[in-house]
């Protein structure tokens, strides 16, 4: 118990405070413009503004695959989520889901308070070097604005309800909001299991800011097909991040 405490405690007690606009644009909205292909394409980030230069020289970025890994008893993650009146927004870079405040995630002792969820497909990080669908990143911020992310993996297979309720009102321009009459509560989009992977990385879009603490879900949800075809369509190609180097950074499991 010591141990897994510990070292979760070192995780999360390094991560450092990054922009306000980073934890909640999904993971950013920054001029000057940038996206997945083209000039403004992931391997040109550090150079297109100097607020973007860890997105080239970090040591600790992300997304990364998930290999090896030390073995842990991990503390687990105490979800505390409420429902809540839905606001999406179609930022240009992803589908990003405001969520209203209280709701929570309490791990080793620190509470984070979720501030959105987004999605990329194909999914951003991998594990054991297989990329999924679709990746769902669940975004939230402690008291001093360290940020922690939650991964949710989406495997091919039955229809997901939860995203079909979303996809349903999806706004598909760029710039673009729409509100889901209602409320909805996120946690049934998780998993049954709650086991995960933890490591030390960063913002997946830019400015790349370093020392998120990453946990992502070990066990996948179902999509259909068609629901990840549909994000792919409306964001006009891929979202996601190539896979970073871990330069030594030790990933527990």
């Amino acid at each position: 118990m010591l141990k897994r405490l510990a070292i979760l405690t070192a995780l999360l007690c390094a991560t450092v405070s990054v922009s306000w606009a980073g934890a909640t644009g999904g993971h950013g909205d920054a001029a000057p413009h940038w996206g997945y292909e083209g000039a403004g394409a992931p391997e040109h980030w550090g150079s297109l503004d100097p607020a973007f230069s860890t997105c080239s020289i970090g040591e600790s970025q992300s997304p990364i695959n998930v290999t090896g890994g030390q073995d842990v008893d991990q503390p687990a993650i105490a979800f505390s989520y409420k429902a809540t009146p839905i606001h999406m927004v179609n930022n240009g870079h992803t589908i990003k889901v405001d969520y209203a405040p209280g709701s929570t995630i309490t791990v080793s002792g620190k509470t984070y308070n979720l501030l959105q969820f987004h999605f990329h497909t194909q999914s951003e990080n991998a594990i054991e070097g297989k990329l999924f669908p679709m990746e769902a990143h669940l975004v939230h911020s402690d008291a001093d604005g360290h940020l922690a992310v939650v991964g949710v993996m989406f495997a091919d297979g039955a229809a997901n309800p939860f995203i079909e309720q979303l996809w349903l009102r999806m706004p598909v321009a760029a710039n673009s909001t729409m509100d889901i009459a209602g409320s909805l509560n996120v946690e049934t989009m998780l998993p049954e299991s709650r086991d995960y992977y933890s490591w030390s990385g960063s913002l997946t879009t830019p400015p790349c800011s370093e020392g998120v603490a990453w946990m992502l879900l070990k066990q996948p949800v179902t999509i259909a097909p068609g629901q990840a075809a549909k994000l792919k369509r409306v964001m006009g190609g891929e979202n996601n991040r190539p896979l970073q180097p871990l330069n030594g950074r030790v990933i527990y499991k």
